[in-house]
């Protein structure tokens, strides 16, 4: 065993005490964490141990552990159980959720239901959000949506000068980003005019959701007929608009748009919301396909090679050259309305 093993399993023997579980014998590190490092813990817990930079102090750790005790306060159940943590250190241990992850090609309408389920069955009366903190890039006025993307284009002028196809990104961001940007920012409010919605105007608690942030199947498990979800560091209070088009826009596991409309329409109902609000996820798809397309260039920003240096995912050309590919992609999107 490595010393740095062995110090991850002193540490995870440490938090099952707390949880008043038997030590711990091994740990085994998984793949797939972009932004952290997680272990498995023999066959039962997973040990997770969370990015920390003073350039990103975003608490992922206590997003997590407060959403996944909110939900599991509700019953919900096909989330993991939060264990024991330890925020000095940035770690958490969590019960191990059975099933395969998904991946591109696999949704089907069934598991589509099976996500709208999960958001109702956490937003369960009473629902609570003040609860929780604002999740991650929370947005409670269009303009706040607007200023959040102007905030990540901008990010972009300041690619890493070391970053692999720095050139080709640039000119992406250039030519095609912020003019596509341009004018889906002015078609929003132009919209926004036309339904009679102020974009300035901040929703009222009421109007606000639990969201998990970052959610879509890229992190889900298939076990047989069973959907599992985990990864809620980004999770809080939020606008149900912006869950539903992060939904429809993340790339890793796509979700069909065809199913947009009757996901919105259930999912407000469900809330409770009168229908503007379904008018709302249809102003704000093509902002948040540009915003996704930032997301998707992090790799090219010197903080996100920090996190994916964090999590041990190699710097290569082939992967820069792929983000990037998914990037134009994603814009193309907007013209595909």
């Amino acid at each position: 065993m490595s010393g740095d093993q062995a110090s991850v399993l002193d540490l995870a023997v440490r938090l099952a005490s707390l949880a008043d579980l038997p030590p711990p014998r091994t740990v085994t590190r998984l793949n797939g964490g972009k932004n952290n490092r997680v272990f498995r813990v023999d066959d039962s817990a997973v040990l997770k141990l969370y990015h920390w930079d003073a350039r990103d102090t975003r608490d992922r750790l206590r997003a997590e552990w407060r959403f996944l005790t909110y939900a599991w306060a509700r019953g919900v159940r096909n989330i993991p159980q939060p264990l024991a943590r330890d925020e000095n250190v940035h770690a958490g241990l969590y019960t191990l959720l059975p099933g395969k992850p998904l991946v591109a090609g696999d949704v089907t309408p069934t598991h589509v239901t099976a996500a709208l389920d999960f958001l109702l069955a956490v937003n369960i009366d009473p629902r609570d959000p003040t609860a929780l903190d604002p999740g991650s890039e929370a947005c409670f006025s269009l303009n706040e949506h607007i200023a959040t993307i102007d905030r990540r284009v901008a990010r972009l002028a300041g690619l890493d000068p070391e970053a692999p196809h720095r050139a080709a990104a640039d000119a992406l961001v250039r030519d095609k980003l912020a003019p596509a940007w341009d004018s889906v920012k002015a078609a929003l409010l132009d919209g926004a005019q036309r339904l009679g919605i102020r974009s300035d105007e901040r929703l009222q608690d009421a109007d606000l959701c639990i969201s998990p942030s970052d959610f879509g199947f890229h992190n889900a498990l298939a076990d047989g007929a069973q959907i599992g979800f985990i990864d809620f560091e980004y999770a809080g209070r939020d606008d149900p608009a912006k869950l539903v088009c992060d939904f429809f826009c993340q790339p890793e596991v796509p979700v069909p748009t065809c199913h947009m409309p009757e996901f919105a329409q259930r999912l407000i109902a469900g809330l409770g919301l009168d229908p503007s609000h379904e008018a709302r996820c249809r102003l704000l798809l093509d902002a948040y396909r540009v915003k996704w397309t930032c997301i998707i260039l992090n790799d090219f920003l010197p903080l996100g090679s920090a996190r994916r240096t964090y999590a041990d995912l190699a710097r290569t050309e082939a992967r820069y050259a792929f983000q990037l590919d998914r990037a134009a992609r994603k814009l193309d999107e907007i013209a595909l309305r």
